[in-house]
């Protein structure tokens, strides 16, 4: 699924309008310094550089770049696995300095509206460490049930795009 050029946005809760675009030569050095609280390194990685280089050498994943009042705040990406028939989403990372905000939620939102608009996407997953907490209750709220099936040491959760 091609991202539209044109993808809708969301706002945070400070208001600021959230959206996400391509990681491009004018914001991947933003991106690549983005980093969590240090309490969340053992969830996600310590820089967005991680997750850039995931993207570029596995050519699976398509790194998104999160803004925010004009702004480079975040990273995501998200794949698509034939074999399972499902979308993915993976590198979630909101820096330090813009968490409490909505961000994540407002960013996970633009996607999801994205996703529900391809006909062809039938069912969304991520996986989440089971002590992340933080990011369970952010997932449950947005429609994500566990399956039962578990990535590495993390349980997978998935929604459908209408959920």
């Amino acid at each position: 699924m091609p991202l539209a050029s044109a993808l809708p946005a969301r706002h945070d809760r400070t208001g600021r309008l959230v959206t996400l675009g391509p990681v491009t030569d004018a914001n991947w050095r933003a991106v690549a310094d983005l980093a969590p609280h240090d309490d969340q390194r053992r969830f996600v990685a310590a820089l967005g550089a991680r997750y850039l280089l995931l993207s570029l050498r596995e050519e699976v994943w398509t790194s998104l770049a999160v803004e925010a009042g004009g702004r480079t705040v975040g990273h995501l990406m998200w794949a698509y696995d034939a074999d399972e028939d499902a979308h993915w989403i993976g590198g979630m990372l909101v820096d330090a300095t813009e968490q409490g905000r909505g961000v994540g939620r407002a960013a996970l939102n633009v996607l999801l509206d994205r996703f529900a608009t391809d006909p062809g996407c039938r069912e969304i997953r991520l996986s989440v460490h089971p002590d992340n907490t933080s990011a369970l209750r952010l997932y449950t709220a947005l429609g994500f049930r566990p399956t039962g099936l578990l990535e590495d040491d993390e349980a997978v959760l998935a929604r459908t795009p209408s959920a």
